[in-house]
C-alpha cells in the first residue's frame, strides 16, 4: 500500500527524522492559509499523488509570496499529472503539500528495500540525489553504496557512518546523518514497510540533515497490525477494480490489453500472460483468485474482470490443487449468468475434480469454449477476440 509524501513525513517525524514543516491543502484557499501559517519567505507547492517524477511534470513549484502560492495552487489542483510512473493516463491532483522552503547545499539519495537474494533489509545510498536512482544505477553504478542489515542488531552506527562517509556527507554532519539513517530504518521495521525512499536527502545551509521528499510503501499482508497506516489509504489514487478486488482478498492488477485473465497462483498468472502475448494477444489484467478461493470469490473475480470496458474476451486458466476445478466452474457459471455474459469465454481446467468441473461447464447452457491446454486456451481466446 502506498501513502502520500506528507503522510510519510509525519511518520518519519515520530522517529526523529528531520523534515521541513508543511501543511496539506485540498483547496486553493487552504493552500494560501497554510503558507501564511508557515510564515517563511519561500514555500514549496507540491502535488500529492502516488507517483514519482512530479517535479518534471510541473507538479512542484517554488513560491516567493502568497500571490504565487495562489497561482501555483490554482494551476496544480485538478491538473492531470503525467509522469514516468503514472502511465500515459496520468493522475489527477486532489491535494497539495505546502512546505517551508529550505537552503539546500547538497542533495543525496537514501533508500531501504528488502533484498530477496539475502532475505534481509538493505540500505542503499548515493551522492547523486534528486534524480531517479534507476538512472544512477545504469550510468554510474559505482556511486551507489549498500549495507546489508542484520535483523538481530539492526542498522548499526558503524554501518551508517560507513554510508555517510562513502557518499561524502560533510564530516561535521556525519553524526546527524547517522541518526537520520537509524531513525529511517526503525520506521521501516516498525511499520512493516516494503520500500522507504528519501530522494533527495539534503544538507542545508544551517547544518541540518533533512528529508526533502519521502516515499513509503507498506506490506499489504501486515496492514492488520497497523490500523493507523491503513487509515492513510487514499482510494482516489487506486484503480476502482483493484479496490473491489481487495475487499474479497483477490490479487488484481489492471493492464492495458483486452483479454481478461483469471487464474489461481501468481506463477500461473505470469505464465498465462506470457502465453497470451506469445499468440499475439494483450492481457487486460492480472487476477489471481488464490489457492483457497470460494465460489463467491470466483464469482466476484469474474464480475470485476467484466467491469473493464476494454475486456473483449476472458481466459480462465485453472490448475486445481488446493483449489478444486468444480468450485471454479460453479463460480464462472454463476457470474456469467449474473452479468449476462456477452463476450467470448475460454476455460482451461486441470487438476482436482477436473471432470466434474468440465461437466458443470458443459451443462451450464452457456457459450463456453473448452481448452485442452494452456497454449490451446491462449490461442483460442486470442483468435476469438480478433
Amino acid at each position: 500500500m502506498n501513502i502520500h509524501e506528507y503522510q510519510g513525513k509525519e511518520i518519519l517525524k515520530q522517529y526523529g527524522v528531520k523534515v521541513p514543516e508543511g501543511r496539506v491543502a485540498f483547496t486553493v484557499d487552504e493552500a494560501v492559509a497554510a503558507a501564511k501559517e508557515l510564515g517563511t519567505p519561500v514555500v514549496v507547492v507540491k502535488a500529492q499523488i502516488h507517483a514519482g517524477g512530479r517535479g518534471k511534470a510541473g507538479g512542484v513549484k517554488v513560491a516567493k509570496n502568497q500571490d504565487e502560492v495562489r497561482t501555483y495552487a490554482e494551476q496544480i489542483l485538478g491538473k492531470v499529472l503525467v509522469t514516468h510512473q503514472t502511465g500515459p493516463e496520468g493522475k489527477e491532483v486532489k491535494r497539495l503539500l505546502i512546505e517551508q522552503g529550505c537552503d539546500i547545499k547538497k542533495e543525496y539519495y537514501v533508500g531501504l528495500v528488502v533484498d530477496r537474494s539475502t532475505g534481509r533489509v538493505v540500505m542503499m545510498a548515493s551522492e547523486e540525489g534528486g534524480t531517479e536512482i534507476e538512472e544512477v544505477a545504469e550510468h554510474s553504478p559505482e556511486k551507489i553504496v549498500k549495507e546489508v542489515i542484520d535483523p538481530v542488531v539492526g542498522l548499526t552506527g558503524f554501518q551508517a557512518r560507513r554510508i555517510a562517509f562513502a557518499i561524502n556527507i560533510p564530516k561535521e554532519l556525519v553524526n546527524k546523518a547517522v541518526g537520520f539513517m537509524q531513525g529511517l530504518y526503525q520506521a521501516f521495521i516498525d511499520k512493516d514497510a516494503s520500500i522507504a525512499e528519501i530522494n533527495p536527502l539534503v544538507v542545508t545551509g544551517d547544518g541540518e540533515v533533512m528529508a526533502l521528499d519521502a516515499k513509503l510503501n507498506f506490506d499489504s499482508n501486515a496492514l492488520y497490525r497497523h490500523p493507523e497506516i491503513l487509515a492513510l489509504r487514499d482510494l482516489d489514487e487506486e484503480d476502482e477494480k483493484e479496490i473491489e478486488a481487495s475487499k474479497f482478498d483477490l490479487s488484481y492488477i489492471a493492464l492495458d490489453g483486452n483479454i481478461g485473465c483469471m487464474v489461481n497462483g501468481a506463477g500461473l498468472a505470469m505464465a498465462t500472460m506470457d502465453i497470451v502475448k506469445f499468440y499475439g494477444g494483450d492481457p487486460a489484467n492480472f487476477l489471481d483468485v488464490g489457492g483457497g478461493a470460494t465460489e463467491e470469490k470466483v464469482t466476484e473475480a469474474f464480475k470485476i474482470i467484466l467491469k473493464d470496458p476494454k475486456v473483449k474476451g476472458i481466459f480462465v486458466n485453472i490448475f486445481g490443487g488446493i483449489m478444486k476445478c468444480d468450485i471454479i466452474a460453479n463460480g464462472v457459471v454463476a457470474a456469467a449468468k449474473q452479468v449476462q455474459l456477452d463476450r467470448p469465454l475460454v476455460v482451461r481446467l486441470e487438476g482436482t475434480n477436473v471432470e466434474l468441473g468440465k461437466k458443470i461447464l458443459n451443462e451450464s447452457g452457456l457459450n463456453i469454449v473448452a481448452a485442452e491446454s494452456m497454449a490451446d486456451g491462449a490461442e483460442k481466446i486470442v483468435s476469438l477476440v480478433k
